[in-house]
């Protein structure tokens, strides 16, 4: 029986119970001779193994052995959406514009743009331009919007997002999605030519070539942002919401746009975007009496450090989110579960395919003897390395929101 078909409407119940989900993006490493030790093992985390003790734990797998997710697949098998649906596609260019709050109509194409760096003859050596700060982008794009607002007939958007991404929305008739991106993934390459991937997206293709030589020429005596890589060029998908499907009352707290759009997606309401965890905390407190039944929390910087190969910046990021615990435990939900969306391994400095740790914690979880959240003890644990699509049914069965299937 496939997932979606499994959470029939019949089996939800209402009830007083709230789950909160802690996501630490990319938390997940891997054991080498060089490294032999997690980021999770070598940190403090007194509250985090505490909790270990009286959860289950686990690994779950957010697509398949050996396919590596990227953001927003990842989160969207956390919400209980099966990512490989053709209809639940939906590119990091829709979901960044989204997170900024910006009203995609369903004709737009969406596209999420990084800020880079290149030499004289063209080849990449930056592909984040240094990571500018969101200051510097917010001019960037100023810059940008003002010189070019219309190319060829269609309207040009573009929008900061955060550091140095940015979105670029192109709204007119005619346009297609199914362009490649421009990022080759490396530095010491050349961007790749915007091309149709399909003979629809032709004109789409000779745009975007355009506006990238045009961009070029623009950003031509810039220090570091000199050019511009083109990702997630996609369009609006239309998903059924958390309320139901699930029947639940969403709220997301997130720094990064991207996350807070992914889970507006899914029908989640957003919190005020802040930038410490310290205050994401503080508004999960703020919140956590009102209406809604389901929080989701981001932390980001685990991720980013790891796409550094920085181990320590990591293990200071999961030593700072555990001296918050405490603060999820006092709120007493009916459930609470720490993961992270996908693996980013600090040896590797990318996402990657290993399975994610996990924990899970409520009146009926069934405790393991596990004793600390971390990759080695996650192994041990009784939920052993399953599908994250599951963990929408195993949260709401713990919170007595399933009923029994069958006489």
């Amino acid at each position: 029986m496939k997932h979606d078909a499994f959470l029939m409407k019949d089996l939800l119940i209402e009830n007083e119970s709230k789950i909160i989900m802690l996501v630490l993006d990319g938390v997940g490493d891997i054991h080498t001779p060089e490294s032999p030790r997690t980021s999770l093992e070598l940190a403090s985390t007194p509250n985090l193994d505490a909790l270990a003790r009286v959860s289950v734990l686990g690994r779950h797998m957010p697509i398949s052995m050996g396919i590596t997710p990227g953001s927003g697949p990842a989160h969207l098998a956390l919400f209980g959406y099966n990512p490989t649906r053709k209809e639940y596609d939906a590119g990091r260019g829709v979901l960044e514009s989204l997170g900024i709050d910006f009203d995609l109509l369903p004709s737009d194409v969406a596209i999420r743009g990084n800020f880079a760096s290149r030499d004289a003859s063209g080849f990449l050596t930056d592909r984040r331009a240094g990571r500018i700060p969101t200051s510097e982008c917010d001019r960037l794009c100023g810059m940008l919007q003002e010189k070019v607002g219309v190319l060829d007939g269609v309207e040009i958007i573009v929008r900061p997002v955060k550091d140095y991404r940015f979105a670029l929305i192109l709204r007119g008739e005619g346009l297609s999605p199914l362009i490649c991106e421009t990022d080759p993934q490396k530095t010491g390459l050349k961007p790749v030519p915007p091309t149709a991937l399909d003979p629809e997206a032709s004109k789409t293709e000779v745009l975007l070539q355009k506006l990238v030589e045009t961009y070029n020429k623009i950003l031509a005596d810039e220090p570091r942002a000199n050019t511009v890589l083109l990702r997630g060029i996609s369009r609006l998908p239309t998903l059924e919401s958390m309320w139901s499907r699930f029947g639940l009352r969403p709220a997301a707290i997130a720094t990064y746009p991207l996350y807070r759009g992914v889970a507006k997606l899914v029908g989640m309401e957003l919190m005020p975007m802040v930038d410490t965890i310290e205050e994401e905390f503080r508004i999960l407190q703020e919140n956590f009496a009102g209406p809604h039944n389901f929080f989701f929390i981001h932390i980001k910087r685990t991720d980013s450090y790891g796409e550094d190969g920085n181990q320590k910046g990591k293990i200071e990021v999961i030593e700072e989110v555990d001296r918050y615990i405490p603060v999820l435990r006092d709120l007493n939900p009916a459930v609470l579960m720490v993961t992270g969306d996908h693996s980013t391994p600090h040896v590797m400095k990318s996402h990657s395919w290993h399975p994610v740790p996990f924990m899970l914690h409520g009146p009926f979880c069934d405790l393991d003897g596990t004793e600390a959240f971390n990759e080695t003890e996650c192994d041990r644990g009784r939920l052993g390395i399953f599908p994250t699509v599951q963990i929408m049914p195993l949260a709401l069965a713990s919170a007595g929101r399933l009923l029994k299937f069958g006489a």
